[in-house]
Protein backbone atom coordinates (compact mmCIF):
# COMPACT_ATOMS: atom_id res chain seq x y z
CA UNK A 1 0.00 0.00 0.00
CA UNK A 2 1.16 3.49 -0.70
CA UNK A 3 1.94 6.11 1.16
CA UNK A 4 -1.24 8.63 2.28
CA UNK A 5 -1.17 12.26 2.34
CA UNK A 6 -4.58 13.25 4.04
CA UNK A 7 -7.09 16.18 4.34
CA UNK A 8 -9.02 16.94 7.57
CA UNK A 9 -12.31 17.29 8.52
CA UNK A 10 -12.87 20.93 10.18
CA UNK A 11 -14.95 21.59 13.14
CA UNK A 12 -16.54 24.70 13.96
CA UNK A 13 -17.57 25.56 17.69
CA UNK A 14 -18.30 28.10 19.61
CA UNK A 15 -14.68 28.52 21.55
CA UNK A 16 -13.00 28.28 18.02
CA UNK A 17 -10.62 30.77 16.44
CA UNK A 18 -9.21 31.07 12.45
CA UNK A 19 -5.24 30.08 12.69
CA UNK A 20 -6.31 26.63 10.77
CA UNK A 21 -7.77 28.86 8.19
CA UNK A 22 -5.46 32.13 8.43
CA UNK A 23 -2.22 29.84 9.27
CA UNK A 24 -2.56 26.67 7.77
CA UNK A 25 -4.58 27.02 4.76
CA UNK A 26 -7.25 25.13 5.20
CA UNK A 27 -10.72 25.64 3.83
CA UNK A 28 -14.58 26.18 5.39
CA UNK A 29 -17.39 27.61 4.85
CA UNK A 30 -17.73 28.11 8.89
CA UNK A 31 -16.90 31.20 10.80
CA UNK A 32 -14.10 29.56 12.60
CA UNK A 33 -12.33 26.35 12.25
CA UNK A 34 -11.81 25.39 15.89
CA UNK A 35 -10.38 21.51 14.96
CA UNK A 36 -9.07 20.16 12.16
CA UNK A 37 -9.31 16.36 12.69
CA UNK A 38 -6.09 15.12 10.75
CA UNK A 39 -5.89 11.31 11.50
CA UNK A 40 -9.15 10.20 11.75
CA UNK A 41 -11.27 7.10 10.79
CA UNK A 42 -14.37 7.89 13.16
CA UNK A 43 -17.74 8.83 11.75
CA UNK A 44 -17.87 11.99 13.16
CA UNK A 45 -14.45 13.34 11.20
CA UNK A 46 -13.27 11.33 8.47
CA UNK A 47 -9.75 12.24 6.99
CA UNK A 48 -9.86 12.23 3.59
CA UNK A 49 -6.79 10.99 0.58
CA UNK A 50 -5.26 13.81 -1.27
CA UNK A 51 -4.05 12.18 -4.47
CA UNK A 52 -2.55 9.14 -5.56
CA UNK A 53 -4.73 5.73 -5.97
CA UNK A 54 -7.68 6.56 -3.35
CA UNK A 55 -8.05 9.97 -3.47
CA UNK A 56 -10.87 11.56 -2.33
CA UNK A 57 -11.77 8.12 -0.11
CA UNK A 58 -11.47 8.34 3.38
CA UNK A 59 -8.67 7.06 5.33
CA UNK A 60 -11.69 4.23 6.86
CA UNK A 61 -12.36 2.67 2.92
CA UNK A 62 -8.66 2.62 2.53
CA UNK A 63 -7.98 0.46 5.14
CA UNK A 64 -11.32 -1.34 4.36
CA UNK A 65 -10.21 -1.93 0.69
CA UNK A 66 -6.64 -2.79 2.03
CA UNK A 67 -6.85 -5.15 5.05
CA UNK A 68 -6.35 -4.32 8.27
CA UNK A 69 -2.77 -5.40 8.42
CA UNK A 70 -2.19 -1.77 7.40
CA UNK A 71 -2.37 -0.77 11.40
CA UNK A 72 0.60 -2.93 12.26
CA UNK A 73 0.40 -6.45 14.48
CA UNK A 74 0.05 -4.33 17.45
CA UNK A 75 -3.43 -3.29 16.42
CA UNK A 76 -4.65 -6.78 15.34
CA UNK A 77 -6.75 -7.49 18.18
CA UNK A 78 -8.08 -3.66 18.36
CA UNK A 79 -12.19 -3.40 17.85
CA UNK A 80 -12.01 0.58 15.86
CA UNK A 81 -9.40 2.50 14.30
CA UNK A 82 -6.70 2.66 17.44
CA UNK A 83 -6.40 7.00 17.59
CA UNK A 84 -7.30 10.19 16.46
CA UNK A 85 -5.16 13.22 15.69
CA UNK A 86 -6.28 16.95 15.77
CA UNK A 87 -5.10 20.56 15.99
CA UNK A 88 -7.15 22.54 18.40
CA UNK A 89 -7.63 26.07 17.95
CA UNK A 90 -9.00 27.59 21.48
CA UNK A 91 -9.66 31.14 21.35
CA UNK A 92 -12.21 30.82 24.25
CA UNK A 93 -11.83 28.54 26.77
CA UNK A 94 -13.21 25.13 26.01
CA UNK A 95 -15.92 23.53 28.38
CA UNK A 96 -14.96 21.46 31.97
CA UNK A 97 -15.44 17.81 30.62
CA UNK A 98 -14.03 14.22 31.18
CA UNK A 99 -13.79 10.90 29.02
CA UNK A 100 -14.56 7.27 29.77
CA UNK A 101 -12.60 4.56 29.88
CA UNK A 102 -13.21 1.66 27.57
CA UNK A 103 -15.13 -0.39 29.63
CA UNK A 104 -17.43 2.57 30.07
CA UNK A 105 -17.62 3.85 26.80
CA UNK A 106 -18.25 0.49 25.48
CA UNK A 107 -21.16 0.30 27.61
CA UNK A 108 -22.67 3.62 27.14
CA UNK A 109 -21.29 4.61 24.04
CA UNK A 110 -20.54 1.68 22.14
CA UNK A 111 -17.10 3.32 21.47
CA UNK A 112 -13.54 3.30 22.07
CA UNK A 113 -13.22 5.41 25.80
CA UNK A 114 -10.95 8.44 25.74
CA UNK A 115 -7.45 8.97 27.10
CA UNK A 116 -5.59 11.66 25.28
CA UNK A 117 -2.41 14.12 25.33
CA UNK A 118 -1.53 17.61 24.28
CA UNK A 119 1.58 18.89 22.90
CA UNK A 120 0.99 23.14 23.11
CA UNK A 121 1.68 24.56 19.84
CA UNK A 122 1.61 28.37 20.67
CA UNK A 123 -0.64 29.90 23.74
CA UNK A 124 -1.26 33.57 24.69
CA UNK A 125 1.17 35.27 27.62
CA UNK A 126 -0.71 33.94 30.79
CA UNK A 127 -2.85 31.34 29.09
CA UNK A 128 -3.76 28.30 31.50
CA UNK A 129 -5.54 24.92 31.04
CA UNK A 130 -7.84 22.34 34.25
CA UNK A 131 -5.79 19.47 35.16
CA UNK A 132 -7.74 17.45 37.46
CA UNK A 133 -9.03 18.74 41.14
CA UNK A 134 -7.41 20.66 43.12
CA UNK A 135 -8.44 18.70 46.60
CA UNK A 136 -9.76 14.69 46.91
CA UNK A 137 -13.44 15.05 46.63
CA UNK A 138 -16.25 12.13 47.06
CA UNK A 139 -18.90 12.13 44.05
CA UNK A 140 -21.56 13.53 46.22
CA UNK A 141 -19.36 16.82 46.70
CA UNK A 142 -18.33 17.07 43.12
CA UNK A 143 -21.81 16.38 41.66
CA UNK A 144 -23.26 19.17 44.08
CA UNK A 145 -20.70 21.77 42.77
CA UNK A 146 -21.63 21.11 39.29
CA UNK A 147 -25.26 21.84 40.70
CA UNK A 148 -24.54 24.64 42.44
CA UNK A 149 -22.01 26.24 39.95
CA UNK A 150 -19.27 26.29 42.11
CA UNK A 151 -17.16 23.90 39.97
CA UNK A 152 -14.37 26.35 39.04
CA UNK A 153 -13.55 26.60 43.25
CA UNK A 154 -12.38 22.71 42.90
CA UNK A 155 -10.48 22.83 39.84
CA UNK A 156 -6.81 22.67 39.58
CA UNK A 157 -5.66 25.54 37.09
CA UNK A 158 -2.32 25.18 35.20
CA UNK A 159 0.01 28.01 33.32
CA UNK A 160 0.85 26.87 30.08
CA UNK A 161 4.20 27.43 27.41
CA UNK A 162 4.74 26.62 24.34
CA UNK A 163 6.53 22.80 24.33
CA UNK A 164 4.27 21.61 27.06
CA UNK A 165 3.20 18.22 27.00
CA UNK A 166 0.06 16.94 29.01
CA UNK A 167 -0.98 13.48 29.35
CA UNK A 168 -5.23 13.26 29.90
CA UNK A 169 -5.75 9.75 31.02
CA UNK A 170 -9.74 8.90 31.28
CA UNK A 171 -11.60 9.75 33.93
CA UNK A 172 -9.08 13.37 34.49
CA UNK A 173 -11.32 16.50 34.79
CA UNK A 174 -9.78 18.83 32.23
CA UNK A 175 -10.75 21.69 30.03
CA UNK A 176 -8.36 23.98 27.50
CA UNK A 177 -8.06 27.73 28.64
CA UNK A 178 -8.44 30.19 25.85
CA UNK A 179 -5.69 31.74 23.39
CA UNK A 180 -4.10 28.29 23.24
CA UNK A 181 -3.05 25.99 19.89
CA UNK A 182 -2.38 22.76 20.36
CA UNK A 183 -1.98 19.05 18.79
CA UNK A 184 -3.98 16.34 20.45
CA UNK A 185 -3.58 12.84 20.04
CA UNK A 186 -6.53 10.90 21.53
CA UNK A 187 -8.05 7.41 21.31
CA UNK A 188 -10.06 7.29 18.54
CA UNK A 189 -13.59 8.51 20.62
CA UNK A 190 -15.38 11.40 20.73
CA UNK A 191 -17.31 10.50 24.00
CA UNK A 192 -16.76 13.79 26.29
CA UNK A 193 -18.93 14.46 29.06
CA UNK A 194 -19.52 18.26 29.97
CA UNK A 195 -19.89 19.65 33.12
CA UNK A 196 -19.45 23.29 33.29
CA UNK A 197 -19.71 25.83 30.21
CA UNK A 198 -19.91 29.29 31.66
CA UNK A 199 -23.52 29.86 30.69
CA UNK A 200 -22.99 29.67 27.35
CA UNK A 201 -25.41 29.59 24.29
CA UNK A 202 -25.19 27.65 20.76
CA UNK A 203 -25.69 29.88 18.01
CA UNK A 204 -29.89 28.71 18.53
CA UNK A 205 -29.18 29.95 21.50
CA UNK A 206 -29.51 26.67 23.79
CA UNK A 207 -27.18 26.55 26.91
CA UNK A 208 -25.21 23.27 25.68
CA UNK A 209 -26.15 20.00 27.37
CA UNK A 210 -24.24 19.19 30.73
CA UNK A 211 -23.55 15.18 31.03
CA UNK A 212 -23.55 15.23 34.98
CA UNK A 213 -24.58 11.37 35.43
CA UNK A 214 -21.76 9.86 33.32
CA UNK A 215 -19.03 12.21 34.80
CA UNK A 216 -19.95 11.87 38.23
CA UNK A 217 -19.30 7.94 37.37
CA UNK A 218 -16.05 8.06 35.28
CA UNK A 219 -14.33 11.46 37.43
CA UNK A 220 -10.88 10.17 39.53
CA UNK A 221 -11.55 12.66 41.89
CA UNK A 222 -7.69 12.56 43.70
CA UNK A 223 -5.25 15.07 43.48
CA UNK A 224 -3.18 14.30 40.56
CA UNK A 225 0.74 14.90 40.19
CA UNK A 226 1.51 17.60 37.21
CA UNK A 227 4.48 17.55 34.83
CA UNK A 228 4.02 18.87 31.72
CA UNK A 229 8.06 17.86 30.79
CA UNK A 230 8.71 15.86 28.02
CA UNK A 231 9.45 12.23 29.11
CA UNK A 232 12.24 11.74 26.70
CA UNK A 233 15.46 13.34 26.23
CA UNK A 234 16.38 15.02 22.63
CA UNK A 235 18.29 12.13 20.16
CA UNK A 236 20.09 12.65 17.01
CA UNK A 237 18.65 10.81 14.24
CA UNK A 238 20.41 11.84 10.44
CA UNK A 239 19.90 15.41 10.35
CA UNK A 240 16.71 15.03 12.85
CA UNK A 241 16.14 15.54 16.81
CA UNK A 242 13.78 13.05 17.97
CA UNK A 243 11.98 13.71 21.50
CA UNK A 244 9.96 11.59 22.97
CA UNK A 245 7.24 13.47 24.35
CA UNK A 246 4.67 10.66 25.77
CA UNK A 247 2.66 7.70 25.19
CA UNK A 248 0.52 4.45 26.79
CA UNK A 249 -0.76 1.20 25.46
CA UNK A 250 -2.62 2.76 23.16
CA UNK A 251 -0.16 5.52 21.66
CA UNK A 252 3.62 6.89 21.62
CA UNK A 253 4.02 10.53 20.52
CA UNK A 254 7.57 11.98 19.80
CA UNK A 255 8.68 15.61 18.29
CA UNK A 256 10.90 15.58 14.78
CA UNK A 257 12.97 18.47 15.27
CA UNK A 258 14.75 18.21 11.09
CA UNK A 259 16.86 20.21 9.13
CA UNK A 260 18.35 18.37 6.46
CA UNK A 261 17.16 14.42 5.76
CA UNK A 262 16.79 11.59 8.24
CA UNK A 263 15.32 7.93 7.08
CA UNK A 264 13.43 6.15 9.29
CA UNK A 265 11.34 2.81 9.28
CA UNK A 266 7.39 1.85 8.95
CA UNK A 267 8.11 -1.82 10.85
CA UNK A 268 5.10 -4.84 10.90
CA UNK A 269 3.92 -3.71 14.49
CA UNK A 270 2.43 0.01 13.64
CA UNK A 271 1.67 2.34 11.19
CA UNK A 272 3.25 6.24 11.66
CA UNK A 273 1.47 9.07 11.58
CA UNK A 274 3.33 11.95 10.41
CA UNK A 275 1.85 15.61 11.29
CA UNK A 276 3.65 18.44 10.43
CA UNK A 277 3.81 21.38 12.60
CA UNK A 278 6.09 24.03 10.62
CA UNK A 279 8.00 24.30 8.06
CA UNK A 280 8.22 22.63 4.29
CA UNK A 281 10.25 19.72 2.47
CA UNK A 282 9.43 15.95 1.28
CA UNK A 283 9.26 12.50 2.18
CA UNK A 284 10.56 9.88 -0.38
CA UNK A 285 9.78 5.89 -0.87
CA UNK A 286 9.53 3.30 -3.17
CA UNK A 287 6.27 5.22 -3.97
CA UNK A 288 8.09 8.62 -4.99
CA UNK A 289 7.75 12.08 -3.21
CA UNK A 290 5.07 13.70 -1.15
CA UNK A 291 5.53 17.05 -0.44
CA UNK A 292 5.04 18.70 2.96
CA UNK A 293 4.23 21.67 4.37
CA UNK A 294 2.38 23.44 7.61
CA UNK A 295 -0.55 21.04 8.40
CA UNK A 296 0.34 17.98 6.20
CA UNK A 297 -1.14 14.58 7.34
CA UNK A 298 0.50 11.71 6.15
CA UNK A 299 -0.28 8.05 7.29
CA UNK A 300 2.46 5.60 6.41
CA UNK A 301 0.94 1.51 6.46
CA UNK A 302 2.65 -0.89 8.66
CA UNK A 303 5.71 -3.20 7.51
CA UNK A 304 6.05 -0.26 4.19
CA UNK A 305 9.59 -0.42 5.34
CA UNK A 306 12.31 2.71 4.70
CA UNK A 307 11.32 6.08 3.83
CA UNK A 308 12.96 9.41 4.39
CA UNK A 309 12.41 12.92 5.07
CA UNK A 310 14.07 15.92 3.83
CA UNK A 311 13.67 20.01 4.51
CA UNK A 312 13.40 22.19 7.56
CA UNK A 313 10.44 20.64 9.62
CA UNK A 314 9.26 20.74 12.87
CA UNK A 315 7.36 16.99 12.86
CA UNK A 316 4.34 15.26 15.74
CA UNK A 317 4.92 11.47 14.82
CA UNK A 318 2.94 8.96 16.40
CA UNK A 319 3.21 5.39 16.44
CA UNK A 320 0.85 2.62 18.40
Amino acid sequence: MEILSLYPTLKETIWGGRTLIDDYGFTTDGDNAAEAWLLSCHKDGPSFVLGGKYDGKTLAEVIEAEGREVLGTNNKDIRDFPVLIKIIDARDKLSVQVHPDDDYAYKYENENGKTEAWYVLKCDEGASLIYGVNHDMEREEFAAAIENGTLLDDVNVVPVTPGDVVFIPSGMLHAIGEGILLAEVQQSSNSTYRVFDYMRRDKNGNLRELHVKKAVDVMNLKVTDVNFSAEGSPEKTGDAVKTYLTGCQYFKMTRVELDGTYTDTADKTSFVSLLVLDGEGKITSEDGEIALKKGSSIFIPASKGEYSVSGKLEILETRT
